[in-house]
């Protein structure tokens, strides 16, 4: 069986084709959709504006307003270039916002869980399907910022921790999306980390930092060709974002972005820096949030034509921002019938059969912590308690203005990036369906889900059940809302609404509880030894299916395959990093490359779960990494993942790389992931395309990437802690 096995692995590798490494998964295909390469699309907006006005050509590249238009950004046309009447531009990660007939998907975060490439690729094209469907041009999303701590406010709609995660969840959206005529926008550019002082503050962050993590999946997403970036509201080493030459030249020269760069709302008022140095279309236009009346004035438009004029801006640069418009217009085949705008019309309704996907990554993203054998939910099961408002409904998800607060269950976070729910399944609906099918049903299912601090009545639900699932939460979001005293970014790690003493109440009279946590990311866990606490799972932000994805995992229906995007610490102390809470805060990434799993390598600080950590109802065991270096400075390797269990899951393989010593790098960086489908007692072999890229490090001197001489070793397991294989190779000459 073993040679069997080992000749699997060989053939493997000798026929890897399209299941890669981060840089071959994130290549441009769109030209396939428009029927034009970047070249072409370039020439044929370089021949469609050379017949435009100076004021015609501001046009194109000044946004109209706030509220002066259907959507959060617009532009207005120009009649001389056939069909374009301007783009809408519209939020945001999590669906359309503002829409109607639309839908509210799992958050970017609950997608990085997954490490499904297939899902993220489908994601994309779903999310493209209901932008284009309501007539946006551009989808602000998807986030490339990280996690970089725990507590930043917007981190779910990101795609965690890593670099290389976030690089490839992010591009294979792009992909995804742009494949059915959107442009994907890559946002917000760069060291926008955490919300306090995103205005007025200032990221310090060394150019080896920017390059290999902040910087990579901006890399990644301009590789899978996407049409527009957005820089951010904070200053970058002293200068703001959106007026800073340098990132905009590392964007366009160095990484050869063909697109266009946008400012985030606001986040510039400097009409002719902004323009001179780089930025190609300024939103929403007008000078200060957040319109009229009086509506304030228009840093662009015939401002900007009036500067071109008079030479404050070159004519040049004009033509070139308004060719990188029309250029990603013409490139997603924009210019033939593209349907109108129709964002608050109901009767179109584009929602197709996304629920089945939300459903899907909702389930999958689903991370099962800790499992003592009680789950999956059995037959023979005669009670069920359901206790935590966040089971419940509520006042219904739309309660708050862009989710500003919290009534019924969490199933997205706060802010710009959100959508108006068509529908909600709660956990307790969904459960209380799935139970039926158990023959558990009426008084059988016992719920307390009106009030947390109401302990009395959790554990009268509790006591006596044969499990009481008990759902906790807490919440982020973006800064211009204030949630229960959290500014956007968490003020600390703890469950919200005394989840906490819910938790231990619930445990304290039933030995078989599991705990369902929805939120941003990591919370702290005091409990989590208790041995009466016999599983937990970290559901995030699921969306509008919240209920079916979790009741699928709790019962069964989906044997759980997501991993954590990013590490959990005990407390606070055991992260690399903390908010600045200061408006004006000065926030210098001193901490480097290590972040996340890789600072706790650094430190030798054992989480309560590293990065990637996952459990499913079955088990898995690794054997037969090979090793191949390939054609022209790439990688192949593939190990063998056996079922040792007795039901069909799904395992992720992780590869970590290794870099020789004495450079500074991480002891590892995850550079692959595959998803592999296992029937019990049989084998897969999971196979990983290394780069040139993934093998680089970024050298300041000669302002390049490099691939090191030296030992490189290949780490291969279930998580950044639990490394099952290890290989080496030498490089002695690249």
């Amino acid at each position: 069986m073993r040679s069997n096995i080992t000749s699997l692995a060989i053939a493997a590798i000798a026929v890897l084709a399209y299941i890669r490494g981060a840089s071959a998964d994130i290549e441009d295909d769109s030209s396939r959709r428009g029927g034009l390469t970047w070249a072409q699309a370039t020439a044929k907006a370089k021949a469609a504006v050379s017949g435009l006005t100076t004021a015609e050509l501001a046009t194109v590249v000044s946004g109209i307003g706030w509220q002066q238009g259907p959507c959060v950004g617009n532009t207005a046309g120009v009649s001389k270039i056939a069909g374009f009447n301007g783009l809408c531009l519209q939020d945001g990660p999590a669906g359309v916002r503002f829409g109607n007939g639309t839908s509210v998907f799992p958050s970017g975060i609950n997608v990085a869980a997954t490490f499904n490439k297939q899902l993220m690729l489908e994601h994309g094209v779903a999310m493209g399907e209901e932008f284009r469907g309501k007539g946006v041009n551009v989808w602000l999303g998807p986030v490339l910022n990280f996690a970089r701590t725990p507590q930043g406010g917007r981190n779910w709609e990101g795609a965690g921790a890593d670099p290389y995660l976030v690089a490839v969840a992010s591009s294979l959206q792009v992909k995804g999306a742009q494949s059915v005529g959107v442009i994907a926008t890559v946002k917000h550019y760069i060291g926008n980390e955490q919300e306090h002082g995103r205005n007025n503050g200032n990221t310090n962050m060394d150019d080896r930092t920017l390059r290999e993590l902040y910087g990579y999946p901006f890399l990644a997403s301009i590789q899978a060709g996407a049409g527009a970036a957005m820089c951010s509201y904070n200053k970058f080493n002293g200068t703001y974002a959106c007026v800073n030459s340098r990132l905009f030249q590392i964007l366009k020269q160095d990484l050869g972005f063909n697109g266009f760069i946008m400012s985030d709302w606001w986040a510039t008022a400097d009409p002719v820096n902004s323009a001179n140095n780089g930025l190609d279309v300024m939103m929403p236009g007008d000078a200060f949030c957040c319109g009229g009346p009086p509506q304030s004035p228009i840093l662009w438009g015939n401002n900007l034509a009036t500067l071109v004029e008079n030479k404050n801006v070159s004519s040049s640069r004009l033509t070139d921002m308004a060719t990188r418009v029309i250029s990603s217009w013409y490139k997603m085949g924009q210019d033939k019938n593209y349907p109108v705008v129709t964002l608050k019309d109901a009767s179109v309704n584009v929602q197709k059969n996304h629920a089945a996907h939300i459903r899907q990554v909702g389930a999958e993203s689903s991370v099962l912590l800790k499992n003592s054998g009680v789950l999956p939910l059995k037959e023979g099961l005669k009670s069920i308690a359901i206790v935590g408002e966040d089971s419940g409904r509520g006042r219904g998800p739309n309660a708050f203005s862009d989710r500003g607060g919290v009534s019924g269950t969490v199933a997205i976070g706060w802010g710009s990036g959100t959508a108006d729910f068509p529908y909600i399944v709660t956990p307790q609906e969904g459960i209380t369906a799935k139970a039926s099918k158990f023959g558990i049903s009426g008084s059988s299912i016992r719920v307390a889900n009106t009030n947390d601090t109401d302990l009395n009545a959790a554990k009268t639900a509790a006591t006596g059940a044969d499990v009481a699932v008990v759902f906790v939460y807490s919440n982020s979001g973006e800064g211009y809302i204030t949630v229960q005293g959290n500014a956007g970014d968490r003020n600390d790690l703890k469950l919200w609404n005394g989840g906490d003493d819910l938790v231990n109440a619930v445990a304290s009279v039933n030995k078989n509880t599991v705990v369902v946590i929805h939120g941003p990311g990591a919370v702290d866990m005091p409990w989590i030894n208790n041995p009466n606490i016999k599983a937990v799972i970290m559901a995030l932000y699921p969306g509008q299916e919240t209920g079916n994805a979790i009741s699928d995992v709790l019962f069964g229906s989906v044997n759980p395959s997501g991993r954590l995007p990013f590490t959990i610490g005990a407390d606070r102390t055991q992260y690399c990093c903390e908010v600045i809470y200061s408006d004006t805060a000065e926030v210098t990434y001193t901490e480097g490359l290590f972040i996340d799993y890789m600072w706790n390598d650094l430190k030798g600080i054992k989480p309560v779960f590293w990065f990637g950590h996952g459990l499913s109802y079955t088990t898995f065991a690794y054997s037969n990494l090979r090793v191949i270096p390939g054609a022209g400075q790439t990688l192949n390797a593939a190990v063998v993942v056996t079922n040792t269990g007795n039901v069909e899951g799904q395992e992720v393989a992780q590869l970590y790389l290794g870099f020789p010593s004495g450079l500074g790098e991480p002891l590892k960086k995850l550079r692959g992931f595959e998803k592999v489908n296992v029937r019990p007692r049989a084998s897969a072999v999971a196979t990983f395309f290394l780069s040139k890229q993934d093998l680089s490090i970024w050298d300041v001197k000669t302002q390049k990437w490099v691939v090191p001489n030296g030992t490189f070793t290949v780490y291969v397991g279930a998580s950044a802690g639990d490394i099952r294989q290890k290989a080496t190779f030498k490089v002695s000459k690249y």
